[in-house]
């Protein structure tokens, strides 16, 4: 597969979601998404609002992580942080399921928090679920995706960027063999070059979370860690 910069950047949300990030970083990012022209950046929710405002009418959009590097917030905690951030201007929400939740099966718990999450923007905002594959097993993975669908989520995402491992070409392949045709996925953690982020879309990845768009866009080595 051969893709341009330009192409290549759609698939982008330009992330920064470091404890020590500061505001002027936020404004850097988003200057580089504007330029890039990427899909979205992705910010924790106390920059939503400043995001929001330093994007208008470029038609970069701004994604917010709840529950997030954990997951193991309370429900309706991530439901609460989700409609702020829809408030303060975010489109997107990507949250972290609970992962200790799916690890002892308790699949109802699981499905129910992301639908109250799902629910809380409904209408207003696209839900993204994190599932944190490092700690998963192949069969686990698959029932994280059926969840997710079954919840209302509009994507499936594999890393927060945090936890053991990130994006494998493996990973985003079985997530698109386990959700329907109309449910995205989104390849994060470890996407730093070009070679690597047109691996993930030929595996069936339709959004890839990175620092390091400026880099791929650009076609050289990124040095971030996301």
């Amino acid at each position: 597969m051969t893709l341009n910069a330009k192409e290549i950047a759609s698939y982008i949300d330009h992330t920064l979601l470091k404890a020590d990030a500061s505001t002027a970083a936020i404004h850097k990012l988003c200057e580089e998404a504007a330029q890039h022209q990427f899909f979205s950046v992705c910010v924790n929710s106390q920059f939503v609002a400043t995001a929001a405002k330093a994007l208008e009418g470029t038609g970069v959009k701004v994604a917010a992580v709840v529950g997030f590097p954990l997951g193991a917030s309370l429900s309706e905690v991530k439901a609460f942080e989700a409609a702020k951030a829809v408030e303060n201007g975010a489109a997107e929400i990507d949250t972290v399921l609970p992962i200790g939740l799916l690890l002892e099966g308790q699949l109802d718990a699981v499905r129910s928090d992301i639908k109250q999450v799902v629910d809380a923007v409904k209408g207003k905002a696209i839900v993204k679920v994190i599932m944190e594959t490092g700690f998963l097993n192949d069969e686990q993975k698959a029932t994280a995706c059926r969840l997710s669908e079954e919840a209302g989520a509009h994507f499936v995402k594999t890393s927060t960027g945090f936890g053991p491992g990130g994006a494998t070409v493996e990973d985003v392949r079985l997530m698109r063999q386990n959700v329907s045709s109309t449910i995205g996925v989104k390849a994060s953690g470890g996407v730093r070059d070009v070679e690597t982020a047109i691996a993930m879309i030929e595996a069936g990845a339709t959004r890839l979370g990175t620092s390091s768009g400026v880099a791929i866009v650009n076609g050289t080595q990124g040095a971030s860690t996301y």
